[in-house]
């Protein structure tokens, strides 16, 4: 388990899971959370009981069917098998968690710790607002909001086409910074630093994490960039109703 290193309030709890510490075999070795991959259920739910144990969680995770849209929820109207990409809440011991595997997860509370959300972006949900959206979801002033970037694909390993460059450039010139060109097709997307330049321009600076990459840590990440077939890690965060 990673915990993230930020000055979140005693009663925020956070974590990331990597790849170990579970029953999955290869080519989902070994603590893969996801069902939609191709492991086997068995193997699936002994590691989602293990990960109750190990974070220590208060409720089971309220998982979400990602499909790369802007959708946030409330934690109040998730229902199993319900379709987003964040979900943020307000309630005491609701376990908000995104999977990932290359794409960037996101977790954020404020600075009155009343308030979380998990989010997952990758570049589609990134260039098309998943942020945004999560962020004017909060009801507190931005300046009060801290963020924690999860593991994820690192700049050196992000080849993206002309399409993904433009979709960013087009909405911020700015964001040609986070791109390098490497061949006249293709670029090099540094996919923390678009995801920062957009809390940035939201009014958010104290943000943290974001020096990981998913691609060569082989050891302690599921990359399906990497590994075609893979497992998925998780990234929670929750409000500690024992405070």
């Amino acid at each position: 388990m990673i915990t993230p290193d930020w000055p979140a309030p005693d009663n925020i709890k956070a974590a990331n899971t990597t790849r170990i510490g579970g029953v999955s075999l290869p080519p989902y070795d070994s603590f893969n959370l996801a069902n939609h991959v191709g492991d086997s259920v068995e193997s699936v739910a002994s590691n989602r009981g293990s990960l109750t144990k190990l974070a220590p969680l208060p409720n089971e995770p309220l998982w979400l069917e990602q499909t790369h849209s802007t959708l946030v929820i409330d934690s109040h109207n998730w229902h199993s098998g319900i379709e987003a990409d964040a979900i943020i809440s307000h309630i005491d011991n609701h376990v908000c968690v995104v999977m990932t595997a290359d794409c960037l997860p996101i977790l954020l509370c404020n600075k009155q710790g009343d308030t979380v959300a998990a989010v997952h972006a990758g570049w589609r949900g990134l260039a098309a607002g998943i942020i945004e959206k999560t962020i004017h979801s909060f009801s507190c002033d931005p300046h009060d909001i801290m963020v924690w970037l999860g593991p994820a694909i690192g700049p050196s390993q992000f080849e993206v086409g002309v399409d993904v460059y433009h979709a960013f450039t087009q909405h911020d010139p700015q964001t040609k910074l986070a791109f390098q060109q490497s061949d006249p097709d293709h670029y090099l997307a540094d996919i923390y630093r678009l995801a920062r330049q957009r809390l940035n321009n939201l009014g958010i600076s104290a943000i943290y994490g974001g020096d990981y990459c998913t691609v060569t840590d082989h050891q302690r990440f599921f990359s399906y960039r990497r590994d075609g077939v893979t497992g998925r890690m998780a990234s929670l965060i929750w409000i500690d109703g024992n405070y």
